[in-house]
């Protein structure tokens, strides 16, 4: 069941780059805090929930590359 948990974003991600051309629509070149702010505030429930979603995302890249820094692993998964 623990590996279970661990691979929730395979099923959490639908569209691979949906919310990026979405920011590109709107004239930003890539996923930024403020194009994710921008589709917080959308009207449309999907994009809302993709920058929702990005913005986890983004929070975990963070952390995951504060932890390599650190020399810490991100999961106990591969402690021994």
């Amino acid at each position: 069941m623990k590996i279970a948990k661990e691979k929730w974003i395979q099923k959490a991600v639908k569209r691979k780059g949906a919310f990026r051309e979405y920011c590109k629509r709107k004239g930003y070149t890539k996923v930024t805090k403020e194009c994710i702010e921008e589709g917080k505030k959308s009207k449309d429930p999907t994009i809302r929930r993709r920058a929702i979603l990005a913005e986890t995302l983004m929070k975990m890249r963070k952390k995951r590359k504060s932890n390599k820094k650190k020399g810490k692993e991100l999961c106990g998964c591969l402690r021994k």
